[in-house]
This record gives structure tokens, C-alpha cells and sequence, in this order.
């Protein structure tokens, strides 16, 4: 059982000044929008939040795009707590009321059932796949009909690495697609944007990051991060890696089936 029943936050007061977002973080998320048909008139977007810089950038993108692009679309989020210790995502709920942004708040002891659920996934896989399930269910209880994640280009070549090393295929995390139920619409708006700018526009922004935003995953070395750094050293000595990635990876990113 949950420690406490999902939390609605539905705030309709007077909602904080827009951030400024730079052109440079603008331009690659306005292109993937545009490429993959990410968002069309009258669609509701509910942004997973996990309080990660990316996420939280991902918000203020979406939330100045929401303002300023010729297409309408309402903006919701939503925070999945799995109740792992030291992850404390609750402060996200002053911070997105301020906003003025309608905020579900998730908290459910996906930790814990992961002890005596869990087969052969590792953590990651079976939380990420609980957390997905919860996302969607949201998103039919609240009536939105995509919902928007927050990995970038970075996280693309690292699962596209691991898959091609590992499970000896190509494959990565898709831009935008349908789940299998046909009733929700998944897009990455960031698939096209580097990590390092996400960094930098939460911290030139001082945006509420939460420490460790999945902190199961930082305890511990693991493959992704092998990856990271694998990718890091490269692009050291070939400061054109990721665009030759994405040029790779492109064809992947609208590839028929889910992730």
C-alpha cells in the first residue's frame, strides 16, 4: 500500500513570470517537436517531473512553448515518489503550484515490491516499467493524451550503445509513439538536445533540483554509466561524435513499437 493516497494539485492562482529559456535550448527542442509531430492543437501534455535538471528544464521549455507557440495545448506534471530512501521529491509540490501548472503527485512502495516482485529485471528496469504504468494510468484518470519524458540525446546514444554491445541490436529510446493501448502518446521533445545544456539552464537558472533523483541508481556503478563515460572519453577526441550519433540514430527514433 501506498504511504498515501495520489495527491492532486490543481493551483488556479496567480502563476510565476515566465523563465527565460535560451534560444540554444529553444531551437533543438522546436526542431524535434516539428520533425516527429510531437504536439498538435488541443493536446494535453502531461510532463513526468522527476526533479532531475532535465525534467525540471523540460517544464520550463514546454511551459514557455505553451505560451508562445501558434499551436494550444494545456501542460500538466506529474511526480511518481517510489519511496526509496533519501529521494524527497515532495518539495516539487510549493514549487509547481507556484508555477500555476496542474501537478499529480504519485507515491507508491515501489522499493519495497521490487523485493518480492522483482524477477529477472534489474531495479531500473522493474521501476522504470511500474513507473510507466502509473504515468499512463494518470494520464487516462486526468484525460491527458501524451505524455512528455525527459531523456535527451545523451541518455539516446547510451541505450543505443548498450543495446548494439549487449543485446547485439539496434535500438534506442523512440521520439515519439503510441503506447500499445493506442490511447496515449509518448514523446521525448529533448531527443535532439545534450545533457550539458539541461545542466546548465537549471543551474544558470537555479532551478529545484533534487539531489540524486533516482538515488538507487546513483548507489551503485552501473552499465548506463559505463556508457557515459565511455561516450565522454570519445567525443574528447571527436567533438562530432553526437552528431554523428544522431544522424546514426535517427532513423531509430520513429521506428514502429514501443521502447
Amino acid at each position: 500500500m501506498a504511504k498515501s493516497s495520489p495527491i492532486t494539485e490543481d493551483y488556479r492562482g496567480d502563476a510565476a513570470p515566465l523563465l527565460k529559456v535560451p534560444k540554444a535550448i529553444l531551437r533543438p527542442v522546436g526542431r524535434a517537436i516539428a520533425d516527429f509531430d510531437m504536439i498538435r492543437e488541443g493536446d494535453r501534455v502531461l510532463l513526468g517531473l522527476s526533479g532531475g535538471k532535465d525534467s525540471l528544464s523540460l517544464l520550463h521549455i514546454l511551459r514557455h512553448l505553451q505560451r508562445h507557440a501558434p499551436i494550444r495545448f494545456e501542460l500538466g506534471a506529474l511526480t511518481v515518489d517510489p519511496q526509496i530512501e533519501g529521494f524527497h521529491p515532495e518539495t516539487l509540490k510549493d514549487y509547481l503550484a507556484q508555477l500555476g501548472i496542474p501537478y499529480f503527485f504519485e507515491s507508491q512502495p515501489i522499493a519495497e515490491n521490487a523485493k518480492s516482485q522483482m524477477k529477472n529485471d534489474s531495479f531500473c528496469a522493474y521501476c522504470s516499467r511500474i513507473k510507466r504504468g502509473i504515468m499512463y494510468a494518470t494520464c487516462r484518470r486526468e484525460g491527458y493524451n501524451v505524455l512528455a519524458l525527459a531523456q535527451h540525446l545523451d541518455d539516446l546514444a547510451e541505450s543505443f550503445l548498450m543495446s548494439a554491445f549487449r543485446g547485439g541490436q539496434l535500438r534506442t529510446m523512440k521520439a515519439c509513439y503510441t503506447n500499445r493501448e493506442g490511447d496515449v502518446r509518448i514523446i521525448r521533445p529533448l531527443v535532439y538536445s545534450r545533457e550539458r545544456q539541461t545542466a546548465d539552464f537549471a543551474n544558470q537558472r537555479i532551478l529545484p533540483v533534487i539531489p540524486d533523483s533516482c538515488p538507487a541508481c546513483f548507489a551503485m556503478p552501473t552499465e548506463r554509466d559505463h556508457m557515459k563515460q565511455l561516450l565522454a572519453q570519445e567525443e574528447s577526441h571527436n567533438k562530432q561524435l553526437f552528431k554523428s550519433l544522431m544522424t546514426a540514430m535517427r532513423p531509430l527514433y520513429s521506428k514502429d513499437g514501443a521502447d
